[in-house]
This record gives structure tokens, sequence and C-alpha cells, in this order.
């Protein structure tokens, strides 16, 4: 029985922050081996950040990735550095010629070895057959401390009797996996089931090290674990923390079966037996889409160069529980919270919006829109003379408020968050230029139904009312009209999400729809709300992804679109 001591590095890197990626990479690594870890493993593509997308057409930036690997490589001693990086030459024209999603292998000051990786996603958010060819040269194992180790990089452990059962013949006694997974619900889950398929097939350990931190609207969770060859657990990290976990891992004696296939890097067994922290316990559901809300709005934020936000608060859920993120994600110092009442404000609104920002300790400002309104209203009065009034009026006041929290980011350097959810993005209650308007929109990949579990949630778990039980329990509304109420134009949420989530998130059509006995008026109602805001959807900011399909990248709906699933 040979041991080995393994860091896994799980770090929050910036796409293109090559300077800054390696200083995180380099202190890692030191940590790491001032505990006497053997070896070192970090993320997919953690020199460049991930997804770089098209920065990987760029020849220069490729170029000065691939430099910046042979500086950190430079600072590597006798504890063996695998980390991901571009390999190969920018030529997105020449598809033979693309770049490799690839690790390199650094020892004693030099790179001595690479992987490519084989298994390239094309589905969801990801799309790396558009930047990367996959990787074709012979797989090689790398002798550590006695033991005989196999690299595989994310999507390539995901695939039954794949890489990592090729490795397992060539004599690989534990398979090394770099991620960078983004979070979703039932991820974790999802990806305990994969390694212990994987560990059925192959009967070796694997060390699955995921990215931490958010890229534009991914959000990843970190996680990382290792699975022993009985398809347990032994040491796992936090979520959506940064953290260099160590831990020893004890194998089987083995030898290589192939000597060609071998590089050795250091002969000395370890032979002390391990004694690792037992893994902290999971999050809970909530916790984990909280944290992973708090983490993509934190990290926006700061890694785009903003300290403060700003964003309208109206007194009902979806601002509250917005602003409540922003103050957990960066802190309330830096959260100004902005009142912006009309005609149409009802008094417990501007109450329940002073008590929550009374609980929070955030900043406030209140500015009245109805000087704006007045004006906008008296410039028409002509041109809609003997018109009923409508939505044109309403959407009028929301505009005033998109163009007043603009005008306070222009002024002050204000960062603006919208606070449309899902539901309400899916049908088209939001208005462009309005409530639209600002820079990111923490809730968007949230069901109305989930704003209000997520907040009594967070009440709970707080032991007080952070949000307000009378934001909480009163009917949803606008407020652009007298006694204006959701419910008098939408089903109840709690009938109006499960039929958006089929629509959406499981791309049901609306024939579909009335085979499942979904009531027909209500189906033909939303099925037409749902492809009519599409062009507006096209247009809104982006937001944290925490469902298995958000608004967005991950879902490509053309706007101009003939086909309404009436017919089979």
């Amino acid at each position: 029985m040979a041991t080995l001591r393994i860091a896994a590095c799980q770090l929050n890197l910036t796409v293109g922050d090559l300077s800054g990626n390696k200083d995180k990479i380099l202190s890692a690594y030191t940590n790491a081996k001032d505990k006497g870890s053997d070896i070192a493993v970090f993320t997919e593509l953690a020199v460049s950040g991930y997804p770089p997308e098209d920065l990987l057409l760029k020849r220069g930036f490729v170029h000065d990735t691939q430099e910046m690997v042979k500086e950190i490589a430079s600072h590597t001693s006798d504890c063996v550095a695998v980390l991901g990086f571009i390999n190969g030459q920018a030529a997105a024209a020449d598809p033979v010629k693309r770049t490799s999603n690839a690790a390199a292998i650094c020892f004693n000051g030099k790179v001595i070895g690479t992987y490519s990786k084989r298994a390239l996603p094309d589905y969801g958010v990801f799309d790396e057959e558009r930047y990367f060819s996959p990787g074709n040269e012979p797989l090689q194992i790398y002798k550590v401390r006695g033991v005989n180790i196999g690299i595989t990089i994310c999507e390539d452990i995901w695939i039954p009797n794949g890489i990592s059962t090729d490795l397992t013949a060539l004599g690989a006694q534990v398979i090394l996996n770099l991620n960078a997974s983004p979070y979703e619900k039932e991820k974790l889950q999802t990806r305990e089931m994969v390694l212990k398929e994987r560990v059925e097939e192959t009967k070796i350990p694997i060390v699955y090290v995921n990215q931490v931190g958010a890229q534009d609207e991914l959000v990843f969770d970190g996680g990382s674990f290792v699975m022993n060859s009985e398809k347990e657990i032994i040491a796992r990290a936090s979520q959506f923390k940064e953290e260099v976990l160590v831990f020893d891992l004890e194998v089987q004696n083995r030898e290589a079966t192939k000597t060609d296939n071998l590089v050795q890097i250091t002969s000395d067994l370890r032979t002390e037996a391990a004694a690792n922290t037992p893994p902290p316990p999971v999050l809970t559901e909530e916790e984990q889409i909280w944290n992973a809300l708090c983490l993509g709005t934190r990290d926006y934020v700061k890694k785009n160069g903003f300290t403060d936000v700003c964003l309208g608060l109206s007194g009902g859920i979806d601002s509250a529980i917005v602003a409540a993120i922003a103050c957990d994600a960066i802190g309330p110092e830096h959260v100004h919270a902005i009142m912006m009442p009309s005609r149409f404000s009802s008094t417990h609104s501007v109450s329940d919006a002073q008590a929550l920002i009374d609980n929070l300790k955030c900043h406030q400002m209140n500015i009245s829109i109805e000087p704006a309104h007045e004006a906008f209203l008296n410039m028409t009065e002509d041109y809609f003379a003997g018109l009923s009034e409508g939505v044109a009026e309403e959407n009028i006041q929301s505009r005033i408020r998109g163009t007043l929290l603009m005008a306070l980011s222009n002024k002050f350097g204000w960062l603006v968050l919208t606070t449309g959810n899902k539901s309400e993005l899916a049908v088209g209650y939001s208005t462009l230029y309005g409530d639209t308007a600002g820079a990111f929109s923490v809730i968007k990949d949230l069901w109305k139904t989930e704003v209000f579990s997520l907040s009594n949630w967070k009440n709970e778990t707080a032991g007080y009312e952070v949000i307000p039980e009378t934001i909480i329990t009163k009917p949803p509304s606008a407020e652009l009209r007298p006694d204006q109420r959701d419910d008098q134009t939408l089903p109840d949420y709690a009938i109006l999400d499960e039929l958006l989530k089929e629509l959406v998130e499981n791309d049901v059509v609306k024939y579909e729809l009335l085979n499942m006995g979904y009531d027909p008026e209500v189906v033909h109602q939303i099925s037409r709300l749902v492809d009519l805001a599409e062009y507006k959807r096209r247009q809104s900011p982006l937001g944290p992804k925490v469902s298995k399909k958000s608004f967005g990248r991950d879902r490509r709906i053309p706007i101009t679109n003939a086909y309404f699933g009436d017919h089979r």
C-alpha cells in the first residue's frame, strides 16, 4: 500500500487576468508544498480563467497564456503541479490547427508533459467545439512517489468506459480530474453519481478538482472531492469558497502495463497511513442557491472594477430579496437602495421598503418620480388625446425609474442591479428600458415561487425578519395603476411556474402541455406570452445561472419565429 499527499487547489480565478492568476496559483502551490504535498492539482484552464470564449481566437492571448505557464513552471520544485492551460496555436479559421484544452505537468522548474482534453462538450452553456480540437496524443502515466497517475479534464470523466478506462488499462492507480463545472441545482449530487460510475468501472480513486467563483452568468461552486476505490468520499472542499484541500490517499501497489507510456517523476514511496479530516456536511439546496447568487453578484461587481451597487426598492418581494443578497455579497455599506414612489405607490409599500432598509442597514435615497411623471403626461397629452390610458402611461413610470438609476450610476459610479425574476421574464412582465435597465439581474433565474421560499428560508436561518413578513405575504403588484395585482392577468404563481418550467426548462410545446392535462385557456395564454417576450429577454441584463436551463446563453430561441407548437 502506497500513500500520496495531494492538494486540490480550488481557486477563484479571473478570465484574462494572467498575472493575477499566476500569483494565486503560485501562492496555492507554496501552501501545498509547505504542507508536504506530492502533487498540487489546479483546475481546468486555470492560467487563462474559464471560459475564455473568443479570447481563444486571439493569437496574442494564447501566446501570452503559454508564456505564463512557463513562468509558473519555473517556480516549481519537487512538488508536482498539474494545471489547466491552452495548448497549441490559435487558428480559428482552420479546425485542424485549433488550440486544445490542456493540462501541463510541471516539476523542478519545467513543463515535463501535457495532456489534451478528449471529450469536448457542445451543449447547454458549453461551446468547446468552437474553439478546441480534441486531444489525440498517446496517453501518458506519471509515476509520483511510486504511484501511477492518470490525468483527465472535466467532460472526460463523464464518458462511460472512456479515457478513465484507458488510463486504468495502462496501469493508472489514481485519476486526477481538472474541472470548471458550473453550479446548478442538484449538480453536486450528479457529479458524485458520475464519479461513482467511473470508480465502479475502473476500481481506482478519482480526485475531482473544481473551479470556484463567477464569470459573467456562470457560477462555479468548487466542492472539490476525492472518492476512493470503495466509492467513499474521503475528503471534500467547501462550496463557494477558495480552498487548498490537502489530503492523503492510500492506493494499491500496481505496475504500469506499458513502460513506453510511463513518465517517472519521483521514485521514493510515501508509506505513512492517511489521516484526513472528515468531509464537511453538504449545504442544503437553499444554502447553495443563496451562496451562488451572492458569489455571482460579488464577483460580477468586483471583477468588473466596481465597489458599490444601487437598485430600485419598491416594497415588493423581488427588490427586497435582491437587496438582501447584495448586502450579503458586498456588505450593506456598499448597497444603495433607491425608493422612487409614484402617485400609485401604496402607503404600506413605502413603509415596507423602509422597514427592509432599517433591517439591512444599507444606504437609502428617496426620490419621488411624480414631477417627471406629470411632465411626461403633459408632454404627450395632445397626442394621446381621446385614447384611454393603458400600458404606455404605466410604462412611463418604470422608464423614469430606470433613467434615475442610470443617472445615479453615472454620477456615483454605482453598478445598477435589476430585480426581475424568471417568471416575469418568461411572460414579458417587465418594461424595456425601465425595470430591465441595469447591468446585472440577480434573480433572473429564480421562479417567483422560489423567490418566496428563499425569502422565508433567509428569515428562518437569520432568526428574525430580514425581509419583513408583510412584504412576503402581500399580493404581488407592479403598482403602476390603482389597485393593480399580478393575479388580475396571470394565473396563481404556483400554477404558472409549473407550466413555465415545462415550457422553458423542459422544452415542452403547446400540444404536449394540453396532452398533459393543463387548462387549454391558460396554456394558450402563457405559451403566447413566452413567445412574444423573446425580444425583451434578448435585451435584458445577464444574471447568475442556478437552474438547468436559464435565459441567456443556456437557451437560444430565435426571436423571428413562426413555430408555436400548436399541432403535432
